[in-house]
Order: C-alpha cells, then structure tokens, then sequence
C-alpha cells in the first residue's frame, strides 16, 4: 500500500541540487485522531517537540494562510514561516512549504497523508510524510536527507506518543469492539 500512496500522493521532481525522501508511521490509533492533530496548522506545537510557538498571520486557516513558528533551542534555527499549500479533509492529505526564517531548509516542501489501516484487530494509521528540499552549500544531499529525516521521523515518533494516548483516552470512555475497524 505504501508505494500506492507515493505514487498518488507523494511525486517530487528534484534537481542535481536537491533531495527527497518519503517517512512513513504506523499508529495505533484510528485516522480520525491522527488527522486531528496533523490538519492543526495553526497548532504544530501539539505534537512537534521542536516548535515552542506558532502564530497564524490574519483569521484564515485555508489555503495560502502562514504561519510564524519559533523553534526550541537546540536546532540550527529560530523561526520558520510556512505556508499552507494543500489541505483536503477528505483525503487526509496536508502540503506546508517554508518560505522564510532562520534556517538552512531552502525551497523545502512537505506532504503528510494520513491513511486508516488495521493494526493488531484495532483500528489504525499509516502515516506518509515525503519532502524535498535544497541541499544547502557545503553538505552533501546524504547529509541534508539524514538531518530531515531525523527531524521527521522524531515529529512522526511524537505523533504517535500524542495520537495513542488520546486513543486509550478515548478507549475508558468509548470502548472500540472487536467489530468496529
């Protein structure tokens, strides 16, 4: 099923300058509180541990809105601005691109899906998330690909964390039954 999703989902052309790569996640918990956390724009800080504010720039939430995120220390960063490029509800697919701050991921782009699956008899996710961006000068494109895998793979580890608890949350108030996927 994963190579169905990149294929539908997760196309990046880059240049000899460039990289990419897809992560994918396999969560305990079913889509809808999954997507939940990932469709919050406005709200990364719920699950990504290297944002410590996010502000929305006016009222909108849709397509084109930005967003300010301010990075904890320890990252060779400080701010980041994005802009939300894709978001469908139904398809549970969101696309943010970074067009400013303070930081070395030039032109870098992301997708997430988020896709229901069985896991163990209970309802589940499959998590995709696929980028490209700019090797910076002096790095190599391994390099570039290993520092944003890391930071996808800790964000899609916390996701996870956040998602599968509010699961057992959900689970002592609504108990799932072996017949509901």
């Amino acid at each position: 099923m994963e190579s169905q999703y990149i294929q539908r989902h997760h196309n990046h052309n880059p240049t000899h300058d460039q990289c990419s790569s897809a992560i994918f996640k396999h969560i305990k918990a079913p889509v809808h509180l999954v997507w939940s956390l990932v469709r919050s724009f406005d709200r990364p800080q719920r699950y990504k541990p290297f944002v410590s504010r996010c502000v929305v720039r006016g009222n909108s939430l849709g397509i084109g809105s930005l967003r300010e995120v301010d990075v904890k220390s320890g990252l060779p960063a400080t701010t980041s601005t994005e802009r939300l490029e894709l978001l469908d509800d139904e398809e549970h697919i969101l696309g943010v691109k970074i067009v400013g701050g303070d930081h070395r991921l030039r032109n870098y782009s992301s997708i997430i899906t988020v896709h229901p699956e069985v896991i163990d008899g209970r309802p589940g996710t499959l998590v995709v998330e696929s980028f490209i961006v700019d090797v910076p000068e002096g790095n190599t494109k391994e390099e570039t690909c290993f520092f944003v895998h890391s930071l996808i793979n800790c964000n899609l580890k916390s996701l996870a964390d956040v998602s599968e608890r509010m699961a057992v949350m959900q689970d002592a108030v609504e108990p799932i039954h072996p017949y509901q996927v």
